[in-house]
């Protein structure tokens, strides 16, 4: 049986020159979703799954992440003297415990690869979770919970999957399928990025994946792909052969929030799934319209 899958890598450290000026002095990962951040959907996300260990890979001008991730006594105190429990809850229920998050640096972003790599002292020789905030998704059970069900059957790599227009295989790493069982792809390869014309398939990897240690040893080499830059796909390519392979056709709606429209769709859908605000979105909507 696989070892368990304890720890989970954040990658964090990007620019996020598309949502400009808006994340010119804060974290593309701050922004929220109606109100929460999206760093912190990635967090709950991997804790109900069963992720004891957090680890964010930062960059310059990140500083907020950790802030957020950390209690604020001042605030904390003036909610508690004004009775504002539920407003206190919300800003301190939701944190792991003590030594349970880990901060290390990206000094130059070389590619997600390298980022995952940065990474390597806090994994040790144990699968571990990287989850990219950036996609957000919407399920009853959460995605990293599904993958890790199946990952005790099948072990080795997996990655989320989902079929994506053709004309986009340049945005995505793109499997080479072997065989297909339910929700589980077997994969003989993947292609970062291929042009439309040269992908194997149109089954895209989103930004969850359950990975085995010999990914960091592979990554160590520092060879670089696609863009100029050290490629993760790249790495997983490499291990085919020596660990399973898997891609994992997860049961939820993904939103891109990279994007500008799918940041924005995400805020209306998020919204429109609760109880105290759905009424008054769907009347808001309509005026719109």
């Amino acid at each position: 049986m696989p070892k368990p899958v304890r720890k989970a890598v954040f990658p964090v450290a990007g620019l996020a020159t598309r949502f400009l000026p808006a994340t010119k002095a804060m974290p593309k990962e701050m922004l929220p979703i109606v109100d929460k951040p999206l760093i912190q959907y990635a967090l709950e996300e991997a804790r109900e799954a069963g992720i004891e260990e957090f680890i964010f890979v930062t960059g310059r001008a990140k500083s907020a992440i950790e802030d957020h991730f950390d209690h604020s006594v001042e605030l904390e105190q003036v909610l508690r003297e004004r009775g504002k429990l539920d407003a206190l809850r919300s800003v301190s229920d939701w944190m792991p415990a003590p030594g349970h998050i880990s901060f290390t640096r990206q000094q130059k972003p070389q590619g997600l690869g390298h980022a995952v790599w940065c990474a390597r002292n806090f994994i040790g020789d144990e699968p571990f979770a990287v989850l990219l905030a950036d996609d957000l998704i919407l399920s009853n059970k959460g995605c990293l919970s599904q993958m890790i069900e199946a990952h005790k059957k099948v072990g080795g790599n997996l990655v989320a999957v989902e079929e994506v227009p053709l004309e986009k295989t340049d945005q995505y790493g793109i499997l080479e399928i072997a065989e297909e069982e339910g929700r589980l792809v077997g994969a003989k390869g993947v292609v970062e990025k291929p042009a439309p014309a040269d992908a194997p398939s149109t089954l895209g990897i989103i930004g969850r994946y359950i990975l085995e240690p010999l990914v960091l040893t592979i990554l160590a080499h520092q060879d670089k792909g696609a863009g100029n830059e050290i490629q993760l796909t790249d790495a997983m390519a490499k291990c085919i052969g020596i660990v399973p392979f898997h891609g994992y056709r997860f049961e939820g709606r993904r939103f891109d929030c990279g994007s500008k429209l799918g940041f924005l769709e995400a805020n209306v859908a998020y919204a429109l799934e609760r109880e105290d605000m759905k009424n008054d979105v769907q009347e808001m909507l309509k005026k719109i319209l």
